[in-house]
């Protein structure tokens, strides 16, 4: 089985330093960033498969592309409210809260109220987590009844 140590190793070879600085065009500025593409993220997140554990410590590496490539093999019925909150404070860039919003929380239980308490706090991305929260839950529980989303209204028009 793969380690962290070694995808992280794999990560680092694969580092673009123009890509970087493309991030920066685009207003992303992750203390840790190498610059690999999104595809070749999401191909290896294929080739390893939900694992948990290995996403735990992709996640706590710093590293700005472990961490999406963390939020897309985590297993979302083992993701605690609390680990939400660890990682939603970690959030250093729109790219990560985006891609973690996305790919990871909002499957778990705890997504509307997230979305809810988030979207009230001060911190950038934070707040921002609450809102593509908000979108993600739009766009991907269809079978949620119209009363969930209807709370996020008043939320919407007060913090826009």
């Amino acid at each position: 089985m793969i380690t962290s140590d070694q995808i992280i190793a794999n990560l680092k070879q694969l580092a673009n330093a123009q890509a970087v600085e493309g991030m920066a065009r685009f207003g992303s500025r992750p203390t840790q960033a190498l610059g690999i593409s999104m595809p070749t993220l999401r191909k290896m997140a294929k080739d390893i498969g939900r694992n948990q554990a290995l996403a735990l410590a992709l996640w706590d590496s710093g590293i700005h592309e472990a961490r999406i490539l963390a939020s897309m093999i985590a297993e979302p019925q083992l993701v605690s409210a609390e680990l939400m909150e660890e990682w939603v404070n970690d959030f250093d860039s729109w790219d990560v809260c985006d891609q973690v919003c996305g790919n990871l929380f909002d499957k778990t239980p705890y997504a509307y109220h997230k979305a809810v308490q988030w979207c009230q706090r001060e911190r950038e991305f934070v707040r921002r987590a609450g809102f593509v929260m908000m979108a993600e839950l739009a766009v991907h529980d269809k079978k949620a009844p119209d009363e969930a989303f209807l709370q996020f209204f008043p939320l919407i028009k007060h913090y826009a």
